[in-house]
């Protein structure tokens, strides 16, 4: 199967805070599967590293009060792309991330609090039919 994964589950230093979040779960899937790494964030065009964001009412703003909502529309939008020319069927993505949250991402307050809900990228793929994945939920690939 081909699995769209974002970047920083692989170690690649692609995080708001320069880091990676290397999963060797994730690496494991290598055997198995087809990885395709994104890291939506990038693909909208925003460096790393960035300040902190978060999603508030639908518009994705940092902690400093910067909307970089256009940014994580085109980052979604480029990993849809990618994940249609590449035939993923389905994304295993980062947990709580404005980008690739699956479930649960964080209230906008900046206070660590989690609501239900997906990240812009999360959420396009859901509506084209990939099938989404947060990374705690790996076992079921």
């Amino acid at each position: 199967m081909k699995i769209l994964v974002s970047a920083c589950l692989l170690g690649v230093n692609c995080r708001y805070d320069g880091g990676g979040a290397l999963n060797n779960s994730v690496l494991a899937l290598m055997e198995r599967h087809e990885l395709i790494p994104v890291c939506p964030e990038i693909l909208g065009g925003l460096p790393t590293p960035r300040e902190p964001a978060e999603i508030s009412v639908g518009r994705v703003r940092t902690i400093s009060g910067i909307d970089v909502t256009e940014q994580y529309g085109r980052g979604a939008a480029e990993s849809l792309r990618l994940a249609l020319l590449f035939g993923c069927s389905a994304a295993l993505l980062k947990e709580r991330s404005p980008s690739c949250g699956a479930g649960m991402v964080y209230d906008g307050t900046f206070s660590g609090k989690l609501v239900p809900g997906d990240g812009f990228t999360a959420r396009l793929l859901r509506s084209r039919g990939i099938r989404v994945i947060p990374e705690s939920g790996i076992g079921e690939l």
